[in-house]
């Protein structure tokens, strides 16, 4: 066996990792699922994972070595807050919306987003192909402006809280 194949991460290095998502997500207006127990073994995939490939990988899905065609599935997934806002979760439960956190919305499965390797090349293409601005051009995401503070967010829907000044999600306003 490989030393990745071994690798075991310290309750040192989950409880650091653990901390360090945590305040991040406050922060920013997200909230780790409550389940301590469920998501101290998630960090520790997390951490495999990392040590595995170099890269904090959801542990929920099998990551291909390929940091290029895993970037969308790196923690925050790319995935995350379309879950959040359609599940309360997102795909693996490491994230959950303040409705989930005060149990005013149950969660069930969520159906995995991410989509095959030949559908993700293909639409990686076509973005790079998509001009930023200009005649004919546009955006692939509409962009989202915080009417409180001008934070710009390009997404399907604009985030449950600005991570800039905490405003709810009511407070956007589709800018572009």
């Amino acid at each position: 066996m490989s030393q990745s194949e071994t690798y075991q991460p310290s309750e040192e290095e989950t409880r650091r990792l653990f901390e360090k998502l945590d305040e991040e997500a406050e922060q920013s207006g997200y909230h780790l699922n409550p389940d301590r127990d469920f998501v101290y073994t998630l960090m520790e995939g997390l951490l495999v994972n990392q040590n595995r490939f170099g890269y904090l990988s959801c542990p929920c899905r099998l990551a291909s070595g390929d940091a290029e065609d895993d970037r969308d599935m790196v923690c925050p997934c790319d995935y995350r807050d379309p879950d959040l806002d359609e599940y309360g979760t997102c795909y693996c439960s490491l994230y959950v919306t303040g409705k989930v956190l005060r149990g005013e919305q149950k969660v069930g499965s969520i159906p995995e987003r991410r989509p095959g390797r030949e559908e993700r090349n293909a639409a990686r293409k076509k973005r790079s192909e998509v001009p930023a601005t200009g005649e004919g051009g546009g955006l692939p995401y509409p962009v989202w402006r915080c009417m409180v503070c001008g934070y710009l967010a390009a997404r399907d829907n604009p985030p449950e809280v600005c991570p800039i000044c905490k405003a709810k999600k009511e407070r956007f306003e589709r800018f572009m």
